[in-house]
């Protein structure tokens, strides 16, 4: 097999690149930004400037500098770019327009795939870093329609405040036990509240290290930050099979 150099490249083999915000805090295996957190090798990229602060405040001015990180993961090769927080839905649809590479910065693309796989009579719930920021607007930008947004229950975490020390306020230290038992606390609630829940989304990339422990709380299927980004990842590198008939 011959293999062709790319100009200009140094490094091969990360197929997914992932946008951070300027985040400083503990991330911990399972997050979006830990680079253990997957099955396959992946290529980080900070935005500078993308604060906590600016993301939940909608800052389009910020998209120059998101386009720009994304532009250099293009260069170094990626086939695919994610980002580490749902409220990036704000860059998604620019951002896919002008890459010309495949663009999933939201967790909350996953909505609509959702709504289908447990039907129209079912609610979702999705819980997040910042019920108070996530807008309409947000999910709009993410591609859910008012219809479906009318389905969607919503319970945020930043009324929890080990919870706002370590991400929002980046005080340096994460209990993991503590953020867990606030999230299965409100995916509960979220069930509790509405007996007609279908399934459960957990917006926000620092998340998914919890989402084995809602869905042993609550029964139900479990979306997050990893399952779209290895979903995303196996159709840009498919695998060959083997086996036996």
């Amino acid at each position: 097999m011959k293999y062709m150099v790319r100009p200009g490249q140094v490094s091969y083999g990360e197929a997914i690149g992932i946008l951070l915000l300027e985040n400083f805090a503990p991330f911990i295996p399972g997050d979006t930004a830990n680079a253990t957190t997957y099955r396959y090798p992946v290529r980080f990229e900070r935005v500078p400037g993308l604060s906590v602060e600016r993301i939940f405040n909608h800052d389009l001015g910020m998209y120059d500098a998101v386009k720009q990180a994304a532009g250099e993961l293009k260069r170094e090769g990626v086939r695919a770019i994610t980002g580490d927080c749902g409220f990036m839905a704000v860059y998604q649809q620019r951002l896919a327009d002008e890459l010309d590479l495949p663009v999933f910065l939201s967790s909350l693309l996953q909505i609509p795939f959702m709504s289908l796989l447990v039907g129209s009579r079912k609610t979702i719930g999705v819980v997040t870093a910042n019920s108070k920021a996530l807008i309409p607007d947000v999910f709009s930008w993410a591609g859910v329609a008012p219809d479906l947004q009318a389905r969607l229950r919503v319970k945020g975490l930043e009324d929890d405040q080990h919870f706002v020390d370590a991400i929002i306020d980046e005080k340096g230290v994460l209990d993991s036990e503590l953020v867990e038992r606030a999230v299965v606390e409100r995916a509960v609630a979220l069930q509790r509240e509405n007996p007609q829940l279908g399934a459960i989304l957990l917006e926000c990339s620092v998340l998914p290290p919890y989402g084995a422990a809602v869905q042993e709380a609550t029964g139900l299927p479990v979306f997050d930050y990893v399952t779209m980004i290895d979903y995303v990842h196996d159709t840009v590198v498919k695998r060959r099979f083997e086996g036996s008939m």
